[in-house]
């Protein structure tokens, strides 16, 4: 998924208050993060097809260490861990924990069968939601529209520059989703990692301005 991820921290947010939107966004997007390091170090490999959407021309050759069930169960207790010795919140920790391993669930959702369960296992799992593009706009989309309304409902703007802040990012974050899963595959692969690796390192640090301005009501 990608919309998907971000909702899921946001509405993380009504849940556990006491969490700032950015760490609870960065745990959701921790799998696709680690993945972009890892593709850059040589460690982890995509390719890059043809045709239109993520789920025609994207092609997972090796992303277990980052997106595999057994690993984002450890990347989830690493994460975890670390926020708890530094914030003692366990209902923030568990939370936390299960937005990352929420990773592998949406993306086994959305994908074709390409999220493995283990690094090295032969058994890969995906449903292919993003090979329907109305049906992903209905669900995905619809997961988008509630994980803002929730986020909204449980914080209150602090002034009029959360407005600017918060929606001109909110719809340009749904334009890249869509071109994600209908649009071309990136001109140029060899930067994909590069760009992904900003986008969503910016998509975090967005999110935890937007705490800031929107504390919770």
């Amino acid at each position: 998924m990608h919309v998907g991820h971000f909702a899921a921290g946001l509405i993380g947010k009504p849940i556990e208050p006491k969490l700032s939107a950015g760490t609870l966004v960065f745990a959701s997007m921790l799998a696709d993060l680690l993945w972009c390091v890892f593709t850059l170090a040589g460690i982890e490999e995509v390719r890059f097809g043809t045709g239109s959407g993520a789920a025609n021309y994207f092609q997972a050759i090796n992303i277990a260490l980052s997106h595999s069930l057994i690993m984002l169960v450890v990347w989830g207790v690493v994460f975890a861990g670390v926020y708890f010795l530094v914030r003692r919140n366990l209902r923030g920790a568990v939370l936390l924990f299960f937005l990352v391993v929420s990773h592998w669930l949406f993306d086994v959702i959305a994908h074709k069968p390409d999220m493995p369960l283990v690094p090295g296992g032969a058994q890969r799992l995906g449903f292919g939601l993003w090979t329907n593009i109305p049906a992903t706009i209905i669900v995905e989309g619809g997961l988008w529209v509630i994980a803002i309304v929730l986020y909204l409902r449980a914080t209150r703007a602090k002034g009029r520059l959360a407005f600017f802040v918060f929606w001109p990012v909110v719809l340009l974050l749904t334009l890249f989703w869509y071109n994600n899963i209908a649009g071309p595959p990136p001109p140029n692969p060899a930067i994909a990692p590069i760009f992904s690796l900003v986008y969503f390192s910016l998509v975090v640090a967005w999110s935890y301005w937007i705490n800031r301005l929107r504390p919770t009501s």
